[in-house]
């Protein structure tokens, strides 16, 4: 069996609120649609039973005008007979078909009925008076919906005043299908057309809507991706930020400011260390030639003889061996104060634009331009400290070129009358502006990993040699360092 270790791809946010809102809309949308073809079902449904409600009330009121002229009230049918052409004439008059049938359910005058009466002999059956009798208002409403006819139809329970009832009143009630199909249609097709323009626009809007809401986000997550604990990191500021936004900015923004202080303290944290390693280093070395000093003069003291006449070699011994721990402890402290400051000054005559070249040669030559206005500049120099210079500015601006750039190191020398212009010009990151009045202090550094003494040392060598050091940086542009020395 093979598991795939496949990562699922994940939506991103943005694709998300859009999907969401156009499900949103689409249902909305057939919800709409739905509860408008029900609720238009209902409102014509109940147009219609309006309707003939009022037509049945009508017949009803037109019979019980000619039963009561003609006193038709208890009478046989054949009485009923005599006056067929005034209730004929009702037919006309509200351009129906209806019939009329005794309470016993026998027809009286039959102008339009089921086939289900038609097939009883004209009659309406028990079962059905039944359900006329008990219905309530004495009005039973039924659909008929055969081959032949399809119609609503309803039985009214005709009564004399005092409530005896005397026939039953069929009418049939026959609605327009086709009309009322294609005003529903047409309604519908209209209210499509709508609703695809409306969908349409909407789907627009939802877009630029999740890209204007995940803006935002995608600014913070590009800067959260840049963020890192060795690198000037920028803060994040919007304008028109929501709430929620704003709250997650101002986070970040301390998060960043944080993290400064985080990097410092680790960096401070670090150089504390290696100086005390370093001291814990220093106080073993010293330690390692005092032990046998104090054996050797305990040793000495015990056995010194004023008489003895060898005393003279002995002291010699003795003074030999003092002096070879001591030097080494002169050692051990020379080395320490070499790492921390300065030697002193040897000064001799030397070629400047030689002595330059020679510290440069050490780095690759692809990424150096070097350029001196004049084939030999002499100065007093002390070549080791220069070089010292040299290498130190050159190494901090290729270390401060970012990763996805190519480094380009400028040294240009101009040699005037009396002075000298050396100028190292790099394309990295440039200097903090809040950072300037810092970078020659010592133990200074915007760096984790070293003791914070490169600036420093090149700085006092350059007062060590009458010079002066200054610099101007572009950030993200680069800095160019400009150095001044006097010939004499």
């Amino acid at each position: 069996m093979i598991l795939s270790n496949k990562i699922p791809q994940k939506f991103s946010f943005r694709t998300r609120l859009f999907v969401v809102m156009t499900v949103i809309l689409l249902l909305a949308g057939i919800l709409i649609l739905g509860t408008t073809s029900i609720q238009y079902e209902a409102q014509r449904e109940n147009y219609h039973l309006g309707r003939l409600n009022r037509k049945v009330a009508q017949v009803e009121r037109h019979i019980n005008s000619l039963v009561e002229k003609y006193n038709l009230y208890e009478q046989p049918d054949s009485i009923w007979a005599t006056y067929e052409e005034d209730f004929e004439k009702i037919n006309q008059i509200h351009s129906i078909h209806y019939s009329l049938f005794s309470a016993e359910g026998n027809p009286l005058f039959i102008y339009h009925t089921p086939l289900e009466v038609i097939a009883n002999d004209y009659t309406l059956d028990q079962k059905l008076r039944d359900k006329i009798y008990s219905s309530k208002d004495a009005t039973y409403m039924e659909e008929y919906q055969s081959d032949i006819d399809k119609f609503h139809a309803s039985y009214r329970l005709l009564k004399d005043a005092r409530g005896i009832p005397y026939g039953i009143l069929f009418f049939p009630y026959f609605e327009d299908v086709s009309f009322s199909e294609n005003e529903l249609n047409n309604f519908l097709r209209n209210l499509y057309q709508i609703y695809i323009l409306l969908f349409i626009g909407v789907i627009f809007i939802a877009y630029f809507l999740s890209k204007y809401v995940t803006r935002s986000l995608e600014t913070i997550r590009s800067r959260m991706a840049t963020t890192g604990l060795e690198k000037q990191n920028e803060k994040i500021y919007l304008k028109n930020a929501t709430r929620e936004i704003d709250s997650l900015v101002n986070s970040y923004n301390k998060m960043i400011d944080d993290l400064a202080e985080s990097a410092e303290k680790l960096a401070r944290t670090e150089r504390e260390q290696a100086w005390q390693e370093m001291a814990r280093q220093v106080a073993h070395e010293i330690k390692n030639p005092l032990t046998p000093m104090r054996l050797t003069v305990q040793s000495f003291q015990q056995m010194y003889d004023p008489n003895d006449p060898d005393n003279k070699q002995k002291l010699k011994e003795f003074t030999k061996l003092l002096i070879q721990q001591i030097d080494t402890m002169t050692d051990v402290a020379e080395a320490f104060s070499n790492f921390a400051t300065l030697p002193k000054s040897k000064m001799k005559t030397s070629d400047l634009v030689e002595v330059t070249q020679l510290a440069v040669s050490i780095f690759n030559q692809e990424h150096i331009i070097f350029s001196s206005n004049q084939a030999h500049i002499f100065h007093e120099l002390d070549r080791t400290q220069w070089i010292r210079v040299i290498t130190n500015l050159v190494q901090n601006g290729l270390q401060s070129v970012p990763k996805k750039r190519v480094p380009q190191i400028g040294i240009h020398i101009i040699g005037d009358v009396d002075i000298s212009t050396i100028s190292i010009t790099d394309n990295g990151s440039g200097i903090p502006s809040d950072l300037k009045d810092k970078i020659f202090e010592p133990k200074f550094t915007t760096k984790s990993s070293g003791m914070g003494l490169g600036l420093g040392i090149v700085k006092n060598i350059i007062d060590s040699h009458g010079g002066l050091i200054a610099y101007v940086s572009t950030p993200e542009k680069g800095t160019t360092f400009t150095i001044t020395l006097p010939k004499k």
